[in-house]
């Protein structure tokens, strides 16, 4: 399976950076297998009498910037690399260190720092690389940047940049205001999704690979869940963060949709509503004074129910259906008719358990934003497919069933699969402690809380499988395998403060 993209987002690129320093490939050294690369690039070009200038920033473009110029310096040439910006302003550590690194070489690399744009006048030299701001570019440059773009426009010399020009949106290919003309652009891993508009800038595109193994994009990780973080504004109020309605629950199963909506409050959602039948709505309300409780007419979910629940369906900004629901008819007919008025509202959903019983072997596409969770039996009960032993065989048949029902579908095991029919996750957190019943609940509630707080399904689904897993496995660091689904809850803040921090606690099986 090839995991090198068409072309990355900023959002991809972040989410690589994280999932390869999981991996074990540190940001440092990423750096540095990029600037050797831009390095490489100019030297299979320009003879060792060439001048080399390097404008570099403060961010961590610039210091690719300063890896390059070190490796050009090794290889003989003449390198001059000045800060455009204060050194007050360096404080990321990886280009705290390099910057350390080049003003220690003093008779192999000239450094100087220009924080007052006044300075910069046109230069001259054979090469001039542009490290001065990389991906994630928003808006318009400032100063001293901007005045660094312009003059680096008028200057003399073969223009280098990195990554991406300066001033080009990496993302969309806009230029608001200045950028830089480059007559080579190294970029790295692959090329940007905002490079088709911006060919005028680019010049020709080298793509360099700087070490990303393929897995940071294959298997879920933290910079997956790092990308589904809402900021919290100062200023938020309540319902600015979601809100769920949970479907759910009978007479025997009143615990399911209490630990999804648990969850999901965890998950950060602001507002959770259970509707179940009445005796079982008693139930929930005295599980915790956190849970919302709506009482359905009926001893199960039924059609009738549908017009009671209009009011909370319109609000929500998730659905989950069929934790503990039970197997009645009514049920599926009411959930058969839930599912074409969510059609209308285009509402995202969650399905696990007996809503995806209910939906049986009919391949009915469902036209709305819908996420999956069987086990294995419950996806035979959807697809007609036993689950393969093998995870290749796994993988195929889930991708292909997630595109003929157009929904994301996670199917829960030792790896958990996910697809939205086109694009490909395994997630290996979790142990086997979490057969204990109601972590798929759990599970239901983080992915059902980000949807709601506006996550699209397949990142949703991704990101949530990573964090149960995740809170599984610090759960089982301190119990061993004597866990229990509530215990799961309690370290979902755990895994999103810090998903990192899930490399000390992974389980290693056999």
């Amino acid at each position: 399976m090839n995991s090198l993209q068409s072309c990355l987002t900023s959002r991809d690129v972040r989410r690589l950076d994280l999932n390869s320093e999981y991996l074990g490939v540190s940001s440092l050294q990423l750096m540095e297998n990029a600037g050797k690369a831009v390095a490489a690039e100019v030297a299979s070009r320009f003879d060792k009498d060439s001048r080399i200038l390097v404008l570099a920033g403060t961010g961590r473009n610039g210091g690719d910037g300063m890896v390059a110029a070190r490796h050009l310096a090794s290889m003989g040439y003449e390198v001059r690399l000045n800060l455009v910006g204060s050194e007050s302003s360096l404080r990321d550590e990886l280009v705290l260190l390099n910057w350390g690194c080049l003003k220690a070489m003093h008779s192999s690399v000239k450094t100087g720092v220009i924080s007052d744009s006044s300075y910069l006048k046109p230069f001259t030299a054979d090469v001039i690389i542009d490290s001065l701001l990389g991906v994630g570019l928003r808006g318009t440059l400032r100063q001293p940047t901007l005045k660094a773009v312009r003059v680096l426009n008028k200057s003399k010399g073969f223009i280098v940049s990195i990554d991406v020009p300066t001033g080009v949106d990496s993302d969309s290919g806009e230029v608001q205001g200045d950028a830089v003309r480059a007559n080579m652009t190294v970029t790295f891993h692959a090329p940007k999704a905002g490079f088709v508009k911006a060919k005028d800038f680019l010049g020709e595109v080298k793509v360099a690979s700087i070490g990303i193994p393929p897995e940071a994009e294959l298997y879920a990780g933290p910079g997956d869940v790092a990308l589904t973080i809402r900021d919290r504004p100062t200023r938020s109020k309540k319902g600015d963060f979601g809100r769920i309605l949970v479907i759910g629950g009978n007479e025997t199963y009143s615990g399911a949709p209490a630990l999804v909506s648990i969850a999901a409050l965890r998950t950060g959602t602001d507002l959770v509503y259970i509707a179940s039948p009445e005796r079982t709505a008693e139930a929930i309300s005295s599980m915790s004074p956190d849970l919302i409780s709506v009482k359905m007419s009926g001893d199960h979910f039924n059609l009738e129910n549908l017009g009671e629940l209009e009011p909370y369906i319109d609000r929500a900004t998730a659905v989950v259906i069929g934790s503990g629901m039970g197997l009645h008819k009514e049920s599926f007919d009411a959930t058969a008719e839930l599912f074409k008025k969510l059609v209308r509202l285009n509402k995202p959903t969650l399905i696990d358990a007996d809503a995806l019983k209910a939906l049986g072997g009919s391949k009915s596409r469902l036209n709305f934003p819908a996420v999956l969770t069987p086990h294995a039996g419950e996806f035979e009960a959807i697809s007609g497919r036993k689950v393969s032993d093998e995870l290749e065989e796994r993988i195929a048949d889930v991708k292909q069933v997630a595109n003929e029902l157009n929904s994301t579908i996670a199917l829960k095991g030792r790896v958990d699969v996910i697809s939205d029919g086109s694009r490909v996750k395994l997630n290996w957190t979790g142990n086997p402690g979490m057969t204990v019943g109601g972590t798929g609940d759990v599970l239901s509630g983080v992915v059902a809380s980000l949807m709601a707080q506006g996550c699209e399904p397949f990142e949703a689904a991704v990101a949530g499988a990573f964090i149960n897993g995740a809170a599984g496995d610090f759960v089982y660091r301190e119990k061993g395998f004597h866990l229990l689904a509530t215990d799961l809850i309690d370290k979902i803040p755990y895994v999103m403060n810090d998903p990192m921090s899930h490399k000390d606690a992974k389980f290693i099986g056999d």
